[in-house]
């Protein structure tokens, strides 16, 4: 498969160069920067594999990348979705009330262990476990 040649344009060639001298950016966006600086120079795939220490399948998808959608869809990550939500959105504010409630007959207080026992008799939180009950308490109401 041929390469397709990368040329940027002198506004695009300056973009990437204050890209890769001025602020404050991510590892990898400084790599497609410097990938796309080496394309534009004629630089071999195997140079810019050995001087940035980038693997062949990085120079593509950078190339591919610009060619495709252009500078700023190059050199940006794409957002990530993240792992889905394991409880439904008032399940933070269900444990936190159930903190602010009277605690248990026999306990002065409410303890992080009295806290998930009383939590898992509640339906959706069946499953919950400490740690996330920490971390509802410590954000407060979600």
């Amino acid at each position: 498969m041929p390469k397709i040649a990368v040329h940027l344009s002198r506004g695009e060639g300056r973009a990437v160069e204050a890209f890769r001298s001025k602020g404050i950016h991510p590892a990898r966006q400084i790599n497609r920067a410097h990938i796309l600086a080496a394309l534009d120079q004629g630089v071999s795939d195997a140079q810019i594999e050995q001087v940035l220490g980038v693997s062949r399948k990085a120079i593509w998808r950078t190339r591919s990348a610009y060619q495709e959608k252009g500078l700023d869809f190059a050199l940006q990550d794409l957002p990530r979705p993240g792992a889905p939500r394991k409880y439904a959105p008032g399940a933070g504010a269900e444990v936190v009330a159930l903190a602010c409630s009277q605690p248990p007959t026999g306990a002065k207080r409410w303890t992080l262990k009295l806290l998930v026992e009383a939590a898992r008799q509640r339906p959706g939180l069946r499953h919950i476990n400490r740690e996330t009950v920490r971390q509802f308490l410590k954000k407060g109401i979600p």
